[in-house]
C-alpha cells in the first residue's frame, strides 16, 4: 500500500462520513438507517436476513428492529409461507424518512460537484467506473 493509496482511503471515508451525516431530523442511528435503506431496496425481510446482511448478531437486530418498530418506521408480521417467520416491512413514515434523507444528501453531494471545473468534472466521470469496481468487489 502506497501512501497515494492510504490517501485515497481517507478521502473517500470523509466523503461517506459528510454524505451519511445528511440525512432527516430525527434520532435514527447509522445501523438503523442503513436497516430502513435495504428494506426500501430490496424489500421485505426477515430478522436474520437483515442481521446477516448488517453483520451482526440476531439479539443485536432484534434490538435495532425494537427502536425501528417503536419509532414507527417498521412493521412485524407472519410470514404467509411459514407462520414461525416474522417479515420486517417499511412504514410511510420511513418511507417519508428516506425520501427525505435521499433529498438532504443529494443536495449536498450536488452543491460540492458544482464547484468543479468541467474538467475536473470529466476526470470524476472517467474514474466513475473504477470506483464501482472497488465497490462492488
Amino acid at each position: 500500500m502506497t501512501d497515494g493509496d492510504d490517501e485515497l482511503r481517507i478521502v473517500l471515508q470523509r466523503i461517506s462520513r459528510s454524505i451519511r451525516n445528511n440525512r432527516a431530523e430525527g434520532d435514527l442511528g447509522d445501523t438503523q438507517l442503513s436497516v430502513l435503506f435495504h428494506l426500501d431496496a430490496h424489500g421485505a425481510s426477515t430478522p436474520s436476513e437483515l442481521a446477516t446482511f448488517e453483520h451482526v448478531t440476531p439479539p443485536s437486530m432484534n434490538r435495532t428492529l425494537n427502536g425501528l418498530e417503536e419509532a414507527g418506521y417498521v412493521t412485524r408480521t407472519r410470514s404467509a409461507d411459514d407462520a414461525r417467520k416474522v417479515v420486517i416491512d417499511l412504514t410511510p413514515a420511513a418511507e417519508t424518512l428516506l425520501a427525505e434523507t435521499r433529498r438532504l444528501r443529494t443536495a449536498w453531494f450536488s452543491q460540492r460537484l458544482a464547484i468543479l471545473d468541467p474538467a475536473e468534472r470529466a476526470a470524476l466521470d472517467a474514474v466513475l467506473p473504477i470506483l464501482r469496481k472497488l465497490a462492488q468487489s
